[in-house]
């Protein structure tokens, strides 16, 4: 494939298949392009398969299949570039989240936060700085200086619904104009002086209860999802004289103020009901009260209904000069801000430490924790668990002490000035060091620690891709001489009766089967891995001495989509003989209708001298089942 010109494939697999308004969708696994053609028939197959580079074509669960071997990343980058389809189409190859609804929730929101999470990272601590410069007195807060550098630094927190609408219309295949200015219209200051100004607002008649959007996350998101629907609905259904203005404007004026009215009022009965339900256990059990606030604040701000409780406290600090609602808020943030803590020393991950350490600092000096809560703590699940944990104890403990804010302020340390003068200061001083301790704690001795990764560490907010491109090793180790193991235990099973015409025909290298009889696969080599689909099916490893391993776990099994599949190794990652590559649920793959043969090919066996299988019948896992000549 060294010979092959990629930029040319891809234009001549374009071609051969209709162009591009014949694709329906593009993805590709390890070895294969997987196209979604609108009519086969528009499809030359004969010429695709005449093409340099192009093993065979294969016709498959409904997708017209484009077999190219390890070069098909580099083909598939190439068809980004020249047409529509491509880099985004690839998105559809990725697993969609596994388990109940919270973890499906949290994975799309991570998603959606994972491009901006640098800016907002830098945001937060900017804004952290600058909150301490301004209480050190370097810069006057009334300055003209800080007003300009505070506008910095905030507009990104201000304006989020903008930048989400962009990230969250990528992900639900919505225009991102059309999504900005829906998101623009509910930061617009008209609206935002409704939300304040406490008058009646109505739309046509309609009684609309206003809220602030400003940085809001939930709103935009709901809104653009509902948007690509009724984007496809438009396109599908006016004229195409008027579709390309019309579809927007009717999305602009039917969407905006359905969100107006349907967002916004879910949000303020949710709100309003939390509000009056703390306050009036507040009444008769303020540990428990300091319990709910402390535990639940980061997941009220996250669905922006921490609204509905700032104008209580507002009112509080108004009424009677002093807020109780505040207390149990500082270890909920700390809290928060003590797992990112953890997360920055103790994760293996490079990236992830890069963005968890400034947004600990930003978070405990400030309190902002966006950046860390969206691009640390509630990816990894266990930590955001855990800060709610240690902000319920913390909380209690604060709202025992009867810790009040005489401010309103954001809860940080350079904060707790204004919880001096009502309740104990001591009380709440306890409450937000057990909180952070047990967060902290927690997240060090039980969090995640990932996995290791040898992409500099300024790529962390873009997802790794697969990709052939050889990654250097980390560290030179041994490969098992000229010997490839079996990954897995079982009945062997020569390449041949594999039903799979392109691994059968040895097209993609030599080897062999392997019907498995255990749930777990290993590397049959040491070396590198050099591919890792995300959907868990396939692995493919470059030993130091240049052999290329491809472990393909299952026929056609890309179609499940990760389901049965939980991978342990990522791209880039160095393995030796033996390791872990996937634990599979080889019921669930029968079940959904695949075979569960695990097969295993050397990808460049035409470089090589021989490649001879010596495994047969029932063999044990880390036998030797190829016998390589270099």
């Amino acid at each position: 494939m060294a010979t092959v010109n990629h930029k040319t494939l891809a234009a001549d697999i374009l071609e051969g298949v209709g162009g591009e308004e014949n694709i329906a969708s593009a993805t590709h696994c390890a070895t294969r392009l997987r196209l979604k053609l609108r009519d086969d028939a528009k499809a030359d197959t004969a010429a695709v398969e005449k093409l340099p580079g192009v093993i065979t074509v294969m016709k498959a669960g409904g997708q017209y299949q484009v077999v190219i071997g390890n070069d098909v990343p580099r083909v598939f980058a190439e068809l980004g570039k020249i047409s529509g389809i491509g880099a985004e189409s690839s998105k559809q190859e990725e697993a969609p989240a596994k388990g109940n609804l919270l973890n499906r929730f949290i994975e799309m929101v991570s998603a959606i936060f994972l491009p901006i999470m640098w800016p907002l990272a830098g945001a937060g601590l900017f804004k952290a700085f600058l909150v301490l410069a301004g209480n050190l007195s370097w810069i006057a807060e009334d300055a003209d200086t800080y007003v300009i550098l505070s506008a910095a630094a905030d507009a990104l927190f201000y304006f989020l619904p903008l930048f989400l609408a962009v990230t969250a219309a990528r992900r639900f295949k919505a225009n991102e104009f059309t999504a900005m200015a829906i998101a623009g219209a509910l930061v617009y200051p008209s609206i935002v002086a409704m939300g304040t100004a406490g008058e009646p607002v109505d739309f046509a008649g309609i009684p609309v209860p206003v809220m602030s959007y400003v940085s809001s996350v939930i709103p935009i998101i709901v809104a653009v999802f509902l948007l690509g629907y009724l984007e496809r609905f438009l396109l599908r259904v006016l004229p195409a004289t008027i579709r390309n203005f019309t579809t927007p404007l009717l999305s602009m004026a039917i969407m905006v103020p359905l969100t107006l009215m349907t967002v916004g009022p879910a949000t303020i009965f949710l709100a309003e009901g939390i509000s009056n339900g703390i306050n009036a256990i507040f009444g008769f059990a303020p540990w428990l009260a300091g319990a709910l606030l402390g535990g639940f604040w980061q997941v009220f701000v996250l669905f922006g209904l921490h609204w509905g409780l700032v104008p209580v406290i507002i009112n509080e600090l108004g009424t009677e000069g002093s807020s109780v609602l505040m207390g149990p808020l500082v270890p909920a943030v700390l809290a928060q801000s003590g797992a990112m803590l953890a997360v920055a020393i103790r994760s293996r991950s490079a990236k992830r430490r890069e963005v968890a350490a400034p947004a600990a600092f930003s978070g405990f000096l400030a309190g902002i924790t966006e950046p860390g809560i969206y691009g640390v703590n509630l990816p990894l699940k266990k930590p955001f668990y855990f800060g709610i944990v240690g902000g319920a104890v913390g909380g209690a403990i604060a709202a025992i002490g009867g810790s009040a804010a005489t401010s309103f302020v954001f809860p940080s340390v350079l904060a707790l000035p204004a919880f001096g003068s009502v309740g104990s200061f001591a009380t709440l001083l306890l409450g937000t060091a057990v909180a952070v301790a047990i967060a902290f704690l927690l997240t060090f001795f039980f969090g995640p620690r990932e996995t290791p990764d040898t992409e500099p560490a300024v790529e962390a907010a873009v997802p790794a891709q697969e990709t052939a491109t050889p990654t250097p090793a980390a560290t030179p180790a041994a490969t098992p001489g000229t010997k490839v193991l079996a990954p897995v235990a079982g009945t062997a099973v020569a390449l041949a009766d594999i039903p799979d015409k392109v691994f059968a025909s040895g097209a993609m290298g030599a080897g062999l089967g392997i019907i498995p009889e255990e749930d777990t696969v290993h590397s049959p080599v040491s070396g590198t891995v050099q591919a890792a689909m995300k959907t868990g099916h396939a692995y493919g490893i470059k030993t130091d001495d240049g052999i290329e391993v491809l472990v393909h776990i299952g026929i056609d099994t890309v179609q499940m989509k990760g389901e049965g599949f939980t991978p342990a190794v990522v791209r880039g990652q160095r393995v030796e003989a033996g390791d872990l590559l996937a634990t599979i649920d080889r019921a669930k793959i029968k079940e959904a209708g695949f075979s569960d043969i695990t097969i295993m090919v050397v990808t460049n066996t035409k470089n090589l001298t021989a490649v001879v299988p010596v495994a047969h019948g029932h063999l044990d896992r880390g036998v030797p089942a190829l016998d390589i000549e270099l």
